[in-house]
């Protein structure tokens, strides 16, 4: 499989963004966008982004059906919390999910007028990849959306992401320890942070748990999360 040429990577926090880029690849390991692929891997049809709280409540309020799920711990209104470790338990078939958090679903939000929104973590990172190849994606945005932009589980996923979108064969042992090595990490496991699974930490350093991307684009003002095959490996090399 021949290597895209080249691609023009830059790694931005929230607050350093200053203009919508033309594609952009918002990242959030611990936890926001692994929590995103186990929906999809439970059957959601669609994650809506919420832009708070007391709006994912009214999205819910509109739409009863919808499950809503917020970061920390359990609050009315919300039927989960942003745990892969609990959400993998939950059927959502056919559902939609109204997602709110502090870090992962601001970052989306932020780049909504992008031509190309992208939501990852390690669990969808070859996916990913691979649509930006398949995409001949030249400049690319990194949205690093945990702590300010510092947050190396997220800087960690999105350059291996980067350098596995132009070489094919770069080993993701590296980047997944300095994610496993993270504040967050520490902080999930360690029971710092609220709502949280004994499991969430090794779930969200899976590789490749998951074979679609994620694309979000903005569906009558709601930004909308959706699943995304990407050609295989055998299909790609044809292209």
């Amino acid at each position: 499989m021949p290597d895209h040429d080249r691609m023009d990577a830059r790694f931005l926090g929230i607050t350093e963004l200053v203009e919508a880029p033309s594609v952009a690849v918002v990242v959030d390991v611990m936890r926001a966008f692994t929590v995103a692929a186990w929906a999809f891997g439970q059957g959601a049809e669609k994650i809506v982004l919420a832009e708070s709280l007391d709006g994912a409540l009214a999205l819910k309020a509109r739409h009863p059906g919808w499950v809503a799920l917020k970061d920390g711990p359990p609050a009315p209104g919300f039927d989960t919390v942003n745990s892969p470790g609990l959400l993998r338990s939950i059927d959502l078939g056919g559902r939609t999910v109204v997602q709110k958090t502090s870090a992962g679903t601001v970052g989306a939000l932020a780049v909504r007028e992008a031509q190309l929104v992208l939501c990852a973590g390690f669990v969808v990172a070859e996916a990913t990849a691979r649509l930006l190849r398949t995409r001949k994606c030249d400049s690319v945005t990194f949205v690093v959306t945990g702590e300010d932009g510092h947050a190396d589980e997220d800087l960690a996923c999105a350059q291996y992401i980067a350098r596995r979108s132009t070489e094919a064969g770069t080993d993701a042992a590296e980047f997944l320890r300095r994610a496993g090595e993270s504040r967050a990490a520490a902080e999930l496991a360690e029971g710092v942070r609220q709502g949280v699974h004994p499991d969430d930490v090794a779930l969200c350093l899976e590789l490749d748990r998951f074979p679609f991307a994620m694309v979000a684009t903005l569906e009558d003002s709601l930004m909308v999360l959706r699943p995304c095959a990407v050609p295989s490996l055998t299909d790609e090399a044809s292209l």
